[in-house]
């Protein structure tokens, strides 16, 4: 197929597909930012219960990611998936769901400028 394209100059296009659609709180932006953090789990790794000031919105890479937010239900998430925290929701469960492979994931956490970014629960 690649000669075909080169030929006709037909390349297929971008393909979106969405990966989370979630509500966001009512509030002014002003004075946020957003950081971007690679966090890797190494295997067996289990977090802390934690808070965020902001909202968080979290991206997994590698590995298997389990989670439980402010009395949702635990769920694991695998390489393409998301969740999202609202504003200063507890993260009861932060953990690695393998014990002999790393886990990884993106950290996006909008907060107000000069707030730490995760405070203990």
């Amino acid at each position: 197929m690649p000669l075909l394209y080169a030929i006709t100059g037909k390349a297929q296009g971008p393909q979106n597909t969405p990966v989370l659609t979630h509500d966001l709180p009512n509030l002014s932006m002003d004075d946020w930012q957003v950081t971007v953090s690679q966090i890797t789990y190494p295997p067996g790794h289990v977090g802390t219960a934690h808070r965020h000031p902001g909202f968080v919105l979290a991206y997994v890479l590698e590995g298997e990611v389990v989670a439980k937010v402010s009395g949702s239900a635990e769920a694991t998430y695998r390489p393409g998936q998301m969740f999202y925290e609202h504003p200063g929701a507890t993260h009861e469960v932060s953990k690695n769901a393998s014990a002999t492979k790393p886990a990884k994931f993106l950290a996006f956490i909008f907060a107000k400028k000069g707030l730490p970014l995760t405070t203990p629960a």
